[in-house]
Parts: structure tokens; C-alpha cells; sequence
């Protein structure tokens, strides 16, 4: 072959990748942003749970009426089994696409409605029934959406990158929980905590609207992923693919719960416990509660896409392990510098406890999405993901402030979470390697 043949299929092959880049940029940033979305909305609760509660439950003891608050957050999680099922099997029939536009459209609806309730000072006991109407709505949206994207992902992704793309659906959303934590901190400065507690916390779930519109659009102009699109052409769509799920797939169902619990739990535990902890049982200004609650947040996003990258290389499992371990052994000393009451520890242990979330969900991601076949993957992640995120993750500010009351410790929290993460070590333990696997 001569110089100028070599030239014009390196040129070529450059073109060519470029292309590929751009293409993946693409998909990442369409799915992504909807996904930030739907989280920002979503989460917004959990950050604004302390003043959610004295505007919507009547208590004379913060704690009390905390713990009301936490329990109606837990509702959401209720109702995600349900979604779970309904747009697992629609994603599964109809593709991913048209599921994941329908969520954001449902989830920002919902959120802008919680931005208008009147409180329980205004309409009594009809105030906290409308709070837990909308919550509901909530969490059937949202049991459609972490399933579909990092099933979209993942069948969007070449196999030897598939947690480095899929690991931005995690990394998007806790860029969300960081925006939706960060608002919250600057209309707090701002407003002061007064202004904040009256009207100013209704102007997050406001943003629900406009946010939602932009979301609507990425994802009504993206393409479905290529995996489905084989699956199309083949002929090959299950009829009835939750049947299928229960009937051929029990183990990878048991292994995705046995992933999923340490997840669930490590992300709601900084998210939406932290902020009320913080505050309400250390004693740390509302303001000085979020910029930590931030901050950790932070960690995570800034980590995950290495985590992502390090999965790819080395595997899903020693990722994984790294994070539960961390969990286990550090989860406990992090809470106890909490609790020394000054703000720079209670960053640096926050951040902490951030690197070890995005160890565990730099290859969790992709870990599920290999566990199943195309024609059962986002029913077959819906139903074990949204199960376990309802037993464990959406009770898990209500059972750390339960713990809390019952025992009188600050610190025996952090046994909930180790306990967990115990259990998620287990099923990384026993399941097989599955990094650079073929989908089908």
C-alpha cells in the first residue's frame, strides 16, 4: 500500500471517530440532561425536608414532625414498583425512548404542583393528603426512569466503554441532587431562613416547569438505542416480557437486588438524610447543613466518571467491592466527625463517604444492564431496582431518624448502612465478572 493510501484510511479512520465521539456525546447529553431533570425534581423534597415538614405537619417538636416528613418521602418510593412494572414492560414493547419521554413529562408536573400546595396552616389536614397525592405521582414516574436510561446507555455504548457512558446516569443525577442543594443553600443566604421557611422554598419546585419543557426536548429528538433497534429488526419483541423476566430470570433479578441495596441506600443517606440530620439532631446551621450536604454531593460527581473509566479497566467487581468495604469499615468513623461540630470535618467525612458511592456506582450500572437480555433488560432492571429502592432507599431517612429516636444515639445510623452495604458486598462476592460482555 502506498504513502497516500495510508493517509486516506488514517484520515479516514479519524473521520470516523470523530463521528463515533460525537454520536456518544450525543446520546450521553440526551439521556443525561432528562435524566438530571427528573432527579433535580425529584430530590428536591429530601433537601427541603426540614421546611417541608414545618409547613405541612403540626408539631411542636421538630424531630416529630421530621420524622412525618420522612415518612411521606418514603411514599414516593412506594408507588416505584408500580411504575417499575408499567414502563418496564412498555419500555421492553414500545422501546426505551418513548418511556423515558413520558416520565419527565409526569415527574414535572408533579414537582410544579408540589411548588404550589397550599400548606397546613392554610387548609389543615388537606394540606399533608394533596403533599402525599403528589409524592405518589412522583414515584410512579420515577420507576420508569433510572432503569431506562441506564438501560439506554448501556445498549448505546460500545462494550469496551459501557460503564464509562453508563456511569453518567448516575453522575447526572447527583449533579442534580448538587444543583437542587445548592439552589437551596444560595435561596437560604439570600432570603434568609424566615423568608426561606414562608414562600422561599417553593420557588426549587417552580423551576419544575421550565426544566421539564427542556427535558421534553432532548429526549423527543433523540434515537431509541441500538440494541432495540436489532431487536426490532429481528422480530424478536417479547409479548409479554415481565412474564419472560419471572420465568427465566430469577438469578439475574436476585443479583441486581443484592446490587442495588447498598446503592439505594449509600445516595439517599447523603441526600436527603443528611440535611435534616445535620440540622436537626448536630445542631449545624440550615445554611452550614446544605454547603456540607453539597460538597459531598459534589465528591460523587467529580469521582464518577473516573470510577466509570476505572470499571472498564479493571472490572465491575473490584470497583464494587472497594466501595461496599469503604462503607463497612468507614461509615461509622465519618458520622463520629460529624458530630465534633465543626464544618470542614463534616465536609471532608461527607466526601468521604461521596468516593465510596462512586466507587459502587462507577460499574453498578452496567453490572445490571449485563445481567439481563435485550427484550427483558429495562423490565427485567425496573422490577429488581425499583423493589429494592422501595424497601431500602425510600425508607432510609425515616429509618436512620427512627434510629436515632429509639436508641438516643446520633451515631446508629451508620449501622443501617453498614448492614446494607454488608449484604451488597455478599452479591459482588458471588457474582461473575461481566465486564466487556456481549448484551446478547
Amino acid at each position: 500500500m502506498d504513502n497516500s493510501s495510508i493517509q486516506s484510511a488514517s484520515q479516514y479512520q479519524g473521520t470516523d471517530n470523530k463521528r463515533s465521539s460525537r454520536r456518544t456525546f450525543k446520546i450521553m447529553m440526551s439521556a443525561g440532561i432528562g435524566h438530571f431533570i427528573e432527579w433535580f425534581d425529584f430530590g428536591l423534597y429530601g433537601t427541603l425536608a426540614v421546611i417541608i415538614a414545618g409547613n405541612f405537619f403540626a408539631s411542636s417538636d421538630p424531630s416529630v414532625a421530621l420524622l412525618k416528613s420522612f415518612a411521606v418521602f418514603g411514599s414516593g418510593f412506594l408507588m416505584r414498583p408500580l411504575g417499575g412494572l408499567f414502563f418496564g414492560s412498555m419500555g421492553d414493547r414500545l422501546g426505551r425512548r418513548k418511556v423515558l419521554v413520558t416520565v419527565i413529562v409526569i415527574t414535572s408536573i408533579a414537582t410544579f404542583v408540589m411548588g404550589i400546595l397550599p400548606t397546613y396552616h392554610q387548609v389543615g389536614i388537606i394540606a399533608p393528603v394533596l403533599l402525599v397525592i403528589t409524592r405518589l405521582v412522583q414515584g410512579f414516574a420515577a420507576g420508569g426512569e433510572s432503569s431506562g436510561v441506564i438501560t439506554y446507555l448501556a445498549e448505546s455504548a460500545e462494550p469496551h466503554r459501557r460503564a464509562t457512558l453508563t456511569c453518567w446516569s448516575e453522575n447526572f443525577s447527583f449533579m442534580a441532587f448538587v444543583c437542587g442543594s445548592g439552589l437551596v443553600l444560595l435561596l437560604t443566604h439570600g432570603l434568609g431562613e424566615p423568608a426561606m421557611n414562608d414562600w422561599g422554598w417553593r420557588i426549587p419546585f417552580l423551576l419544575a416547569a421550565p426544566l421539564g419543557l427542556g427535558g421534553l426536548y432532548m429526549r423527543r429528538n433523540m434515537e431509541d438505542s441500538a440494541e432495540f433497534h436489532k431487536l426490532q429488526q429481528s422480530g424478536k419483541i417479547e409479548a409479554s416480557p415481565l412474564r419472560k423476566t419471572l420465568k427465566t430470570s430469577s438469578r439475574a433479578l436476585l443479583f441486581c437486588v443484592g446490587f442495588v441495596v447498598v446503592k439505594a441506600v449509600s445516595s439517599w443517606v447523603l441526600q436527603s438524610f443528611m440535611p435534616g440530620y445535620l440540622s436537626t439532631h448536630l445542631h449545624y446551621s440550615r445554611t452550614d447543613s446544605y454547603l456540607i450536604t453539597t460538597l459531598g454531593l459534589l465528591s460523587v460527581a467529580v469521582c464518577m466518571p473516573l470510577t466509570g473509566y476505572l470499571s472498564d479497566r479493571w472490572g465491575r467487581r473490584p470497583l464494587m467491592l472497594m466501595g461496599c468495604g469503604g462503607f463497612i469499615l468507614l461509615t461509622y468513623p465519618a458520622m463520629m466527625l460529624m458530630t465534633q461540630g465543626s464544618v470542614g470535618a463534616s465536609i471532608a467525612a461527607m466526601s468521604m463517604l461521596g468516593v465510596f458511592v462512586a466507587m459502587f456506582n462507577g460499574g453498578c450500572g452496567a453490572a445490571m444492564v449485563e445481567l439481563f437480555p435485550t427484550a427483558i433488560r429495562y423490565g427485567g432492571i425496573a422490577i429488581s431496582y425499583n423493589m429494592t429502592v422501595a424497601v431500602f432507599g425510600g425508607v432510609t431517612p425515616l429509618a436512620s431518624a427512627s434510629l436515632i429516636s429509639l436508641t438516643g444515639d446520633p451515631l446508629s445510623p451508620a449501622f443501617y448502612v453498614m448492614g446494607t452495604a454488608v449484604i451488597s458486598f455478599i452479591a459482588v462476592l458471588l457474582a461473575k465478572e461481566t465486564a466487556g460482555k456481549v448484551l446478547d
